[in-house]
């Protein structure tokens, strides 16, 4: 396995409340692990939301006995949304923070991911597949028909988001098992990526000859380079399965 990770702030923020885990080494009873959360809150709330989560859900991965996948990453985004939830009862200035998170573990050719809110893993090979659901305001409305794709990229309400860590006094955390086809990458990201990014133009980029660091770096640029609204954060996974 190779990968690269890169955070970065983007050309309109002040603060880059975006923040990033990535081992490919054992963590507890996880083969290796790979989170990106989004912040999201007042000055610092957001940055303290994002961190305090991907830091909780590393240290929980490694105190919990279970063994399923999924079911110590559904933990491990429980533990965080408490964390968070202490943290704003303790600290009333950052109360209604909250955070995205996307999280994934691979074992062997299985992919199990957990998400929450809108930071996106995609399978990228011959194509490119999405396979987080957005939890935002506009996607739930391309779910329901009232919206096509092209105009939801557009839409001023693009940025609310239906379900984030902190929230709520209970989080509710989807779970995706995925087999990867030989060749597939992993590319786990933050919205400010896929906000400024075509998902064909990721595509070309991430299928492109240049290495894992080249890449990653150059998908941050484009970013960056069509207006960077927001932070940008990527994580790019070559799982290197025999083709």
């Amino acid at each position: 396995m190779k990968f690269c990770s890169l955070t970065d702030i983007g050309i309109r923020r002040e603060m880059n409340q975006d923040y990033f885990f990535a081992s490919e080494e054992p963590v507890g009873r996880l083969p290796n692990l790979f989170i990106v959360a989004d912040g999201m809150g007042g000055h610092k709330a957001g940055d303290f939301a994002s961190r305090c989560t991907v830091e909780t859900m590393a240290a929980a991965a490694r105190s919990t006995q279970k063994t399923d996948p999924g079911e110590i990453l559904t933990e491990c985004v429980s533990r965080a949304n408490e964390a968070v939830r202490t943290h704003a009862r303790r600290y009333p200035e950052t109360t209604g923070m909250g955070t995205t998170v996307v999280a994934t573990v691979l074992t062997g050719a299985k992919l199990t991911t957990a998400n929450v809110g809108d930071s996106r893993l995609y399978l990228i090979g011959g194509g490119i597949r999405q396979i987080t659901r957005d939890h935002s305001l506009v996607q739930e409305m391309v779910r329901m028909g009232e919206m096509d794709k092209r105009s939801a990229r557009r839409h001023p309400d693009r940025n609310i988001i239906t379900r984030a860590v902190g929230a709520d006094e209970l989080v509710q955390t989807d779970i995706f098992v995925t087999m990867l086809k030989p060749g597939e990458r992993i590319l786990l990201c933050s919205d400010g990526l896929t906000g400024m990014v075509e998902d064909e133009e990721i595509l070309q980029i991430v299928n492109s000859a240049d290495d894992l660091t080249s890449k990653t770096a150059y998908l941050v640029e484009l970013a960056n380079k069509n207006g960077g609204k927001d932070n940008i954060t990527v994580i790019l996974i070559d799982p290197e399965l025999e083709r």
